[in-house]
This record gives C-alpha cells, structure tokens and sequence, in this order.
C-alpha cells in the first residue's frame, strides 16, 4: 500500500487532480503494488510531472518536490533489485579545462549537486556508482594544475569518483599508441610524436578532447556496464536560467542523467548534443554589430529619464530570446536576423533609481569582450517533453553524450584550432549516420565569467594589455573557422566524406566560401563602425545627464573603454581584419584547410584501426 517512501508523488499528484492522466495513476497507486510496479508508475508520471511543472513558471517548492520524486523512484529501485541488476547507462562526463581552478570547481560544485538532488542510480558506500568525472587538463600554470588535482581529489572523497587526467596521463596514453601514434598527427597534433612535458600545454580544447577520446576507448573495453561519455565545459554548471516576473534566476531543475538515459535507451541514437542558456556560446568577435545597437538604445533610453526617479528597466514579463538572436549573421545558420535593438532589463533587485540602473550596466559593458551579452541572454523555454529529441546538424562541443561507438568521431581538423568545430563534425555526423544524430531540450547553464573578477579565468588568442582586450587572434579562428564550416557543409551535400571528392571541387568550394564570407565580414565590418559613430555621438552628447551626476565617474570611464575596444576591435585599424584580409595569411590558412579537408578519409582510416 502507499506509503510514505513515495509520498511525494502522491502530493504531487493531488495538486493536479484535474489533470486525467495523472488522476489515472493516482488511482494505481491506491493498489497494493511491487516495487517494480511502482518503479514503472513512476516513470510513466515524471513526464506528465514535468508538464506541469513548467505549465506555470516553477516555484522552488515545487522544484524541490520535483527532486523527490526522483529520489523516491530511486529508493524503490533500490528496493526492487540489486546495484549490479540496475541496467541504466553509466555515465563518464568529461571536463577539459586549461587554468581554470574556479569555473571547474562551480561545474564540479553542480555535478555534486544534481547527484545529490536525483541520486541518479543511487548512492552505494556513499559513491555515486553510476557516475564518474574525468578531467582532462590542457593547463599551462603550474599553480592551476595543483588545484585542478587538489578538486578531483575532494568531490571524489564526497563520493563522486573524479579522475585526474593531466599532463603525464594523457603523455602515457599518446605512449601506449606506439608507432601507430605516428598517423595520427592530424588529430593529435606534433603531440602524437613529440609529447614532450615541457610543452604539453594549451594544445587546444579539441586536441585534449582526442587525447581524451584514447582514454574513453581504453575505459568502453574494461567496463562491464553500458555506458555514455558525456562531454562538458569548464565554464558551464548542472543548472538553467530562468526569466522571472522580477528578473531572472538559475535553478536545478533538470534531471540532465536520468533524461539521457531515457533518450539512449530507446531508438538508436548514437550522439546527442545539448545547448546552453545563459551566455551565448559564441565569440565577441560575431556579436559586436548586435550589442553595439543595444548600448545605443539603452543610452539613448535612459538619457530620457530622471536619473532620481525609480529605476523603470524591469518589463514585467522577459522576453524570450530567438534563436541565435546575439548573432550578427544569424542568416548564416538559417536563422532570422534580429532588425530592432534589445532593451536591457535591469537585473537590480530592491528600490531603486536610474542611476543605480546606469552604473550597474557600465559596469557590465566590458564582460562582452569575455563572451557576456547582457541584453541577449539565452533562457530556458520547456515546449515539450525534455527526453524528446530531433535531428541535429550541430554538435555544441561544450555540452554532448555518445556511446562508445561513436569515438569513431574524433573531433575533425584539430590541429587548425579554428572556431566552429562543433558544427563542422555535426555536418559530417549528420551526412553519415542521419537520424542517429539528435539535438534534445537540455541546456546547461554557461557562465563566461567568474563573479570576483568579472573576466575569464584563461581563454584561448584573447590578450590583456592594461585597459585594452585584443581578440584578433579570436576574431582569425572565427573568420577562417566559418570557412571551413560552410566549406564542409558544400561538400557534404556532395556525399563527402563518405564518397570521395575530387581536390579541384574541394578546392573550388573552399574558393567560393572564402570570397561570400569575406564580403558578409567586410560589409558587417562598415556596419558596426557606423554604429560605433553613433554610440560615440550618444554616450558624449554634452547634455546627458551621466555627465553632470556625481555618482557616474566610474560609469563613464568604463563606457568610454568599452567604445575604445569596440574601436581597437572592430574600427577601421583593428587586427582582426588585417589579418583575414592578409594575402600571407589567407594563403596559409587556405593551404592548411585544403590539406585538412583532402587527408580527412585517411586520418579517419588510421584512427579506425586505434579505435577497433
């Protein structure tokens, strides 16, 4: 009979006993049952749950109750059967990180979290059995690598067995591949053959990401459960974020393993990618012309009001963000652009006045060089049941899940280190494996920054020189990054790589991707430097309040550094440009992405041969 150990259901339940499927099961649950019985009504509820759910937006009362009933389907699994009788995947959710100790230690703090929250499998000897870390560091700074050991170390001693896979890990694993390693340099980079200590650092997310594909075989053969390898960020957290009628908060409110399970245990998906909400997943370097028109608006907004009256930036209902609404060629994904300009909303809580308002969003402006869009920022939005899936093109690097067959899937082309490799490898996965290939409504949360600095711990090709962040090395990767995507996806709907290509398409293709995008990035470049005019002639009209108010000092000297890296980045002069207008430049990148693209089939060969 019902008792209390999945009393939380029936709580639940009876908060929606008009809703008649849930009333159904309520009436089965009124029945003397088995704890396997019980285990299957709660999988058939946690669905209709989760509808409810998110038909209001969820209080944390209701989250909380939500988390127990997965704790309680939990207990009557344990009830039902034994730890080696529970046939759900295990998952080995790998973290590449390079210096940065305090973002692994949130994503690490949240991982903790959710297992605590759900108890995905269960907790036996106080271990988490179903779920293991591995973090595979790509560090340079000695003292970031002590404290990504000194973190594996702690959540394992709080029972989530945490793996340590650093600079002599991953040189050992190279090492085991013996000569074969030799063929592999297209993947592993000078790496392969050279894995020298002295200079194993910073190689790139990608080749870490391949390096640790090595280690992922050797695990998929020792294992004797089924497993997922589950690839995230560093910067990224077990959470969602949420618009409110007052702001916006983050929550966990997604059961990220149970949901996957469910996903990889019927069909035949073989890889799944998520997304992430919060800060886009993109480069500064395609978002300037967007945020730039967001600034102007808000200065010109707020120039309209009195900078005592109280603060009017809070709609009372958010928008949502369209889909890749913070791109200044969305086009180029198939999506619409966005005409008009975002309003900020004010993210202060408690009384208070426009100034206030001013100065918190000054203080925001230049965290966009990180990677933050204060005006653009992605939200959760629950359209349909969470274990649903639809055919993917694009993998989100930072946060997607395989079976083991699927390390066939190296991640292509690492050694160019351009940007965009995510959606070159989901072109190519797409072509050959279809609809085994799915996107699913499971977001993390992505958080550029860390709160004490307001800056990224470490990202790659961005430089600091006092007041001034360079991306031109960022901006380079992007541009010739977009080339090879849009290259490859011509190609693929030519049959490669699975039908082989003649060099001179290939080579026509990557001619006539490079000349579209060169025009998109130079027209794109006249825009944004006619809307920095604009914000130049806005933020300094002589008659705005901000320069006569004695509490803005610091607002107006970080408004006016934000509109010189805007300048240093994207004028007439900036570095970015030079170097993908760069005759030398364009000649070496097109020799290297043809090259790349013409020994793919061969690199895809010898990796077979290491992965059988």
């Amino acid at each position: 009979m019902l008792t209390a150990t999945h009393s939380s259901l029936q709580h639940f339940i009876s908060r929606y006993s008009n809703d008649r499927q849930l009333a159904e099961l309520d009436h089965k649950l009124s029945a003397e049952l088995s704890a396997d019985a019980l285990v299957d009504i709660y999988q058939q509820a946690i669905p209709m749950v989760e509808r409810q759910l998110w038909a209001d937006q969820p209080d944390q009362a209701s989250i909380s109750l939500y988390q127990k009933i997965f704790q309680e389907m939990e207990a009557q699994l344990a009830a039902s059967r034994q730890p080696q009788q529970d046939d759900r995947h295990k998952f080995y959710i790998v973290i590449p990180v390079a210096d940065r100790p305090i973002h692994l230690q949130e994503c690490l703090n949240s991982l903790l979290e959710i297992c605590r929250c759900y108890q995905y499998g269960g907790a036996h000897d106080q271990t988490y059995k179903k779920v293991s870390v591995i973090v595979a560091d790509d560090s340079k700074n000695c003292d970031s690598m002590a404290q990504h050991k000194k973190l594996c170390e702690q959540f394992s001693s709080q029972g989530l067995h945490t793996e340590y896979f650093g600079i002599d890990e991953q040189i050992a694993q190279i090492k085991m591949l013996g000569r074969s390693a030799e063929n592999l340099q297209q993947i592993l980079g000078s790496y392969a053959t050279n894995p020298d200590p002295a200079n194993f650092y910073h190689k790139g997310s990608a080749i870490t990401r391949n390096i640790a594909y090595l280690r992922l075989k050797q695990i998929s053969l020792d294992e004797t459960e089924k497993v997922i390898f589950y690839f995230i960020d560093s910067d990224q957290t077990f959470k969602i974020k949420i618009a409110t009628a007052t702001g916006q908060k983050d929550i966990y409110a997604i059961n990220y393993l149970h949901q996957l399970n469910e996903i990889f245990s019927r069909g035949n998906v073989s890889i799944l990618t998520g997304k992430v909400v919060g800060d886009p997943p993109v480069s500064p370097a395609v978002m300037a012309g967007n945020f730039q028109n967001d600034v102007i608006d808000f200065l010109q907004q707020m120039a309209l009001q009195p900078p005592s009256l109280a603060c009017g930036f809070h709609p009372a209902i958010q928008p949502k963000s369209d889909a890749a609404a913070y791109h200044d060629m969305a086009q180029l994904f198939g999506f619409k652009p966005s005409a008009q300009a975002f309003h900020y909303s004010c993210t202060l809580s408690g009384p208070h006045q426009h100034v206030a308002c001013f100065n918190d969003f000054a203080s925001k402006l230049n965290r966009f060089f990180d990677g933050e869009h204060p005006t653009r920022i992605t939200y959760f939005d629950y359209d349909k049941p969470l274990s649903e899936t639809l055919p993917a093109r694009t993998i989100y690097t930072g946060n997607y899940a395989f079976k083991a067959e699927s390390l066939d899937y190296f991640i292509s082309f690492a050694t160019l280190k351009l940007r965009m490799g995510g959606p070159v490898l989901g072109r190519i996965i797409k072509t050959e494996i279809g609809d085994r290939f799915v996107s699913a409504n499971l977001p993390m949360l992505h958080k550029r920054t860390t709160d004490a600095t307001g800056e990224s711990e470490f990202r790659p090709g961005v430089h600091r020189e006092r007041q001034i962040i360079d991306l031109a090395d960022e901006f380079e990767r992007q541009f010739f990054g977009d080339v090879m995507l849009f290259t490859i996806e011509k190609l693929c709907a030519q049959g490669y790589p699975q039908q082989p290509v003649a060099d001179s398409l290939i080579e026509h293709a990557l001619n006539e991707t490079e000349r579209d995008l060169q025009q998109r990035y130079q027209q794109r470049h006249q825009q944004i430097m006619q809307r920095l005019v604009t914000l130049k002639t806005v933020f300094s009209a002589p008659e705005n309040w901000w320069h006569q108010h004695a509490d803005t000092a610091r607002s107006i000297n970080a408004i006016s550094r934000f509109i010189d890296n805007v300048e240093h980045n994207f004028g007439r002069n900036a570095q970015g440009y030079a170097l993908i207008n760069s005759a030398d430049n364009q000649k070496k990148r097109h020799a290297e992405i043809l090259r790349a693209i013409t020994h793919y089939q061969q690199d895809r060969a010898c990796w077979a041969e290491i992965m059988r």
